[in-house]
């Protein structure tokens, strides 16, 4: 039987700030450069004043080595953004008008 669980977000961000030792044989989404990026993200959403979008930092999310990574749900659509640039897509075509950003979505298996 489904519940019917109201939504808090409309889209809910999770962004890996896993920070693992230089060197690591896994490497992390912090040692390549991810947390400029997230703070750039967080500086958008509340600059645009999105209440409906949800931000929250993680651990590993499992894909190391093609980070930094975030995925978006509840489609569940992961990006790899590079650029704040890429943020600033990221935020004003999928978070505000709800249309992926296809040249950044990455299809991750294990």
């Amino acid at each position: 039987m489904p519940l019917d669980v109201p939504q808090t977000f409309r889209h809910h961000v999770f962004c890996c700030a896993q920070q693992r030792p230089p060197g690591h044989p896994r490497g992390s989404c912090a040692a390549n450069g991810a947390h400029p990026l997230w703070q750039r993200l967080d500086q958008k959403i509340q600059g645009k004043g999105l209440a409906d979008i949800g931000m929250a930092m993680t651990g590993c999310l499992g894909f190391c080595s093609a980070g930094p990574l975030m995925v978006v749900y509840p489609e569940g659509i992961w990006y790899r953004p590079e650029t704040p640039e890429d943020i600033d897509e990221i935020v004003d075509s999928h978070l505000v008008n709800d249309a992926p950003v296809e040249r950044l979505v990455m299809v991750l298996t294990r």
